[in-house]
């Protein structure tokens, strides 16, 4: 138990350190003219770095929001800054009026609701005790919400200190100076977990053409990227394996020339969650496929079973329509040849009933395969897409091409929604999910799974063509992901 007077002496301290920030943000709004101007870049850079992870219309919470500017460029539905400076909330307020802010400290707020994106911008820096404010965030927190947090590298406190030496930018109180390992523990101790991690913004001035190439293409690469003077973290809360979670399920399989594999696929359909329905998409057969499928539909009534016709083409065009009639919480892709049983379908769907991951993606390169389920050539290409993607998008992907992959109707919707900033590009469907799944900083998790022979029909594969089609992919991740 701690001694009265040693408690005292330590609340008077905190009190005498808020007293002091407040004073100098307070100072900062009534000099904003003067100070914004010398930031206005670097904060631009920290606004579309940010914009990039969350699609417009979130409702999304501010923890230090300051001018509100980064919190207006997300461009919430509903969005609240706090900031404990009151002239700072004041004129946040005032330069946008469609957003709330709230004076209040970050170590003691309670707002009473929850929010799907919350944001804190070179905050942690600057707080006496970041795990405390943490833990309050995270009583902010729904299952999906994602943290977006950035805070300058060590690499930035001598230059800082020098520049404001020379009265370039206005002399900050002492500062936390965290590692990335010391944030990603104080996130793990408030109750979260990191989903990803980057350096960025080498360049935090603007210095024509050269800060582009610095912030977008050079603080990405080795050995540059070391020299990026921000860290920026996405995390989101540990999972609860102990909560129930109740889903309905809507398994969608994309047949082109299957008609031998669907009875096995309506005999081996497990039934998952409050309820599982099984979308058949059929494309443009030069077998029976469509037929066969009429057929066990008819000879099983009461199966919940639904089949349509596509009218575009490729496997991704398929799964959209197949996804666009499901009305499970859960949509799930099995592929039509069966190489992956449908019997692992259940793990998938614990794997995202317990939270382990917000995007589950079937790996079959972990277990021997059988002699003929993939071409030597193939799996080389595999590995090496893996490895590329994995640089890519930031979290570990060791199969791009694994058809069978889970997420919630939820995540599907946000992906969907906001297709345009890639394109129709996909003609597999994988990467347009894997791609949307990345930018928004859900949780993707490797599912390991025996990888078998078809034992009907051939491939839809064309190795070569589709071969330069991954390519085509890997140059525009680089365009639209990694060097955006």
């Amino acid at each position: 138990m701690t001694p009265p007077r040693a408690a005292e002496r330590a609340s008077a301290k905190r009190a005498d350190y808020t007293r002091q920030r407040v004073s100098y943000w307070n100072e900062f709004a009534r000099e904003i003219d003067r100070w914004q101007s010398r930031r206005r870049y670097y904060q631009q850079q920290v606004a579309r770095l940010f914009a990039f992870s969350v699609p417009p219309g979130m409702r999304v919470l501010e923890v230090g929001s300051g001018t509100g500017d980064l919190l207006a460029a997300l461009r919430p539905s509903y969005g609240v800054g706090i900031d404990f400076s009151p002239e700072m909330a004041q004129l946040a307020s005032s330069r946008h009026p469609d957003l709330h802010f709230i004076k209040a400290d970050a170590h003691d707020f309670d707002l009473n609701e929850k929010f799907d994106v919350i944001v804190c911008s070179d905050l942690i820096n600057d707080l006496w005790d970041a795990q405390a404010v943490l833990e309050r965030i995270a009583n902010h927190c729904h299952r999906s919400t994602r943290i977006l947090l950035n805070f300058y590298s060590r690499l930035w406190e001598g230059p800082r200190q020098f520049a404001a030496g020379l009265g370039l930018v206005k002399r900050q109180p002492l500062q936390n100076w965290f590692a990335v390992e010391d944030v990603a523990n104080l996130l793990g101790l408030s109750g979260f977990e990191v989903i990803r991690h980057s350096r960025e913004i080498m360049c935090p001035v603007r210095v024509p053409v050269l800060d582009t190439f610095a912030n977008r293409f050079a603080v990405r690469v080795w050995p540059f990227v070391h020299l990026g003077v921000t860290h920026v973290v996405t995390a989101r809360l540990k999972p609860d394996r102990n909560a129930s979670r109740q889903a309905t399920v809507s398994v969608i399989v994309a047949a082109r020339n299957e008609e031998g594999n669907v009875p096995q696929i309506f005999d081996r359909l497990p039934v998952m969650g409050a309820g599982t329905e099984l979308i058949v998409v059929e494309g443009g057969s030069t077998d029976r496929t469509y037929e066969a499928v009429e057929r066990e539909i008819a000879s099983r009534p009461g199966f919940p079973a639904k089949l349509f016709r596509q009218t575009g083409k490729g496997k991704g065009d398929a799964v959209r329509l197949g996804f666009a009639r499901a009305t499970g919480d859960v949509l799930m892709i099995l592929d039509a040849d069966l190489t992956v049983a449908p019997e692992d379908l259940p793990r998938f769907f614990e794997a995202w009933r317990q939270g382990h991951g917000d995007f589950v993606n079937g790996v079959r390169l972990v277990y021997p395969m059988e002699d003929r389920a993939m071409r030597f050539l193939n799996l080389a290409g595999n590995k090496f897409f893996s490895l590329a993607f994995t640089w890519l998008l930031g979290q570990n992907i060791k199969d791009t091409l694994c058809g069978t992959k889970v997420l919630s109707r939820d995540h599907y919707e946000m992906i969907a929604a906001n297709r345009a900033y890639f394109g129709e590009f996909d003609p597999f469907g994988d990467f347009d999910l894997i791609f949307g799944a990345a930018r928004f900083g859900l949780k993707i998790v490797d599912m390991p799974v025996r990888y078998g022979e078809r034992t009907y029909g051939e491939t839809n594969i064309q190795r070569w063509r589709h071969g330069l089609l991954l390519l085509k992919m890997v140059l525009l991740a680089m365009r639209r992901i990694k060097f955006m």
